[in-house]
């Protein structure tokens, strides 16, 4: 049973700590799976035409960064990593999910500080920033929301924040 207890005890939780190394295949494979065909997002040329200094990754590249280019070798140790929820927000998704239910894509946003191109060595820090109950037609729905802030790791300055809200209606 989600109760208020559960939900409130979420919020801060660190969900994710992960360096990602922005690649062109996939960054240009992502782009056309979102049937989007921008040559800036596939050739060098074009995305200097356009004013980045790289080939741009879609908007929506940042939320599936974490899953391209996390590669094993330039991750924190464990023990920097302590602290973060094992198996991040998919570990809170299989407990909800132990008591039956539907998860729900609830909404996502971007805020960008700058491009991320092909290239970036992005840092990337995750946590549950809210998460609230609300009664709708006789259901219980949960909110979880997730927001991941990805720096530069060579500056150290931002580049772009994720906030993904994940909805588990019982």
């Amino acid at each position: 049973m989600v109760d208020e207890a559960f939900l409130a005890g979420l919020i801060g939780q660190r969900t994710s700590d992960t360096t990602v190394v922005v690649e062109r295949g996939p960054a240009s494979t992502f782009a056309r799976s979102v049937l989007d065909d921008n040559p800036v997002y596939a050739d060098v040329a074009a995305a200097r035409e356009a004013g980045f200094d790289a080939i741009p990754v879609a908007p929506t590249f940042p939320f599936v960064m974490a899953h391209w280019g996390a590669f094993p070798e330039i991750q924190a140790s464990a023990e920097a990593r302590e602290g973060t929820l094992e198996g991040g927000v998919q570990s809170i998704l299989d407990t909800l999910l132990k008591d039956g239910g539907l998860i729900l894509h609830g909404e996502q946003s971007f805020h960008f500080h700058r491009p991320v191109v092909v290239g970036d060595v992005l840092h990337g820090l995750g946590s549950i920033v809210n998460a609230y109950r609300k009664e709708s037609n006789g259901r219980t729905m949960s909110f979880i929301v997730e927001e991941q802030a990805w720096s530069d790791t060579t500056t150290g300055e931002p580049v772009v924040d994720v906030r993904f809200n994940v909805i588990y209606r019982r």
